[in-house]
């Protein structure tokens, strides 16, 4: 509900509900079994409807509500299942109901709107938190999801043309609609199906989404740091760092290993197969200490 195409909406091109495609017979939920870590201990769960947003509470809020909702499932914490009757159909209806209460058949015969359908997945995420703590998904950043998950819906539920600084298909209709209706046009006329690409640009001069006056919730100077210092928690403190300091050895990097040419007969590989080391806490002094990768390579293998 919160992440709706830049372009067309992302729900017109799927197909089915589980398979081990991604561009023919698009599936909701992708199959394919690839962990990026050591797979007796994880698995893979890739769902790919999820648009590419510019707006940055729509983002915020597309992998933090996920994260809640994975967090309720892991934990058996739904009292009922909310199974629709047609899932393909009913996102499909949902990307183009800018109501929001298009009334959508559930499989036990009964129906739900997807404004109900967000505020039973709220309700559910709260009260697990209040019990759980934030400890076991996100820390204080949950309480910052709920937050803002209670606020949108509040505000879809009132007027939801009151979030066009929020989200991405409230700001580009917006944006769209005036230009429309200052110059006269058909909603199929060109130069709308041009701005409607040229909303999500990337480049700052030519996006329209930029101009539109999108709250941001990092700043220039932060998202440029991310490019360059990678976070401390996880196995990409290792990774960023062998990149920054050693880039003339690191010959591939990938999610599970990197590999280095330090002059010898072979290659050397190095595993990650835990996205929970490689962290600052446990190699950052090796940077420190470390002159080449020949000298990092060897404090590893002992």
């Amino acid at each position: 509900m919160f992440h709706y195409d830049t372009r067309r909406q992302r729900a017109d091109f799927f197909e089915e509900e589980v398979g081990l495609e991604t561009t023919l017979k698009r599936p909701i939920i992708n199959t394919r079994d690839e962990p990026h870590a050591d797979a007796r201990k994880y698995r893979r769960l890739h769902v790919i409807v999820g648009d590419a947003n510019p707006s940055q509470v729509s983002t915020f809020l597309k992998v933090g509500t996920t994260a809640l909702v994975l967090a309720l499932i892991e934990d058996d914490a739904f009292p009922r299942e909310i199974e629709f009757a047609a899932p393909v159909a009913s996102m499909r209806h949902v990307s183009h109901d800018m109501t929001l209460r298009e009334a959508l058949p559930l499989a036990d015969g009964t129906t739900i709107t997807a404004l109900e359908v967000q505020w039973e997945l709220f309700d559910l995420a709260r009260k697990w938190v209040e019990e759980k703590g934030t400890d076991l998904v996100g820390g204080p950043v949950a309480d910052m999801v709920l937050q803002r998950w209670e606020q949108v819906l509040a505000t879809l539920e009132r007027d939801p043309m009151e979030l066009a600084d929020q989200l991405d298909w409230v700001a580009k209709y917006r944006l769209l609609d005036g230009y429309r209706e200052r110059h006269g046009l058909d909603w199929n006329d060109a130069r709308l199906r041009a701005m409607d690409i040229q909303y999500a640009d990337m480049r700052p001069g030519k996006g329209l989404a930029w101009r539109v006056g999108l709250e941001e919730l990092v700043s220039d100077d932060e998202a440029r740091l991310a490019m360059t210092e990678p976070p401390h928690d996880t196995r990409a403190f290792f990774r960023g760092k062998c990149i920054k300091h050693f880039p003339e050895q690191v010959v591939a990097a990938n999610w599970d290993s990197l590999v280095f040419d330090v002059g010898a007969e072979s290659l050397r590989r190095v595993p990650m197969m835990e996205p929970m080391r490689g962290t600052a806490a446990h190699v950052g002094t090796l940077f420190d200490e470390c002159d080449s990768a020949v000298e990092l390579l060897r404090r590893l293998g002992s």
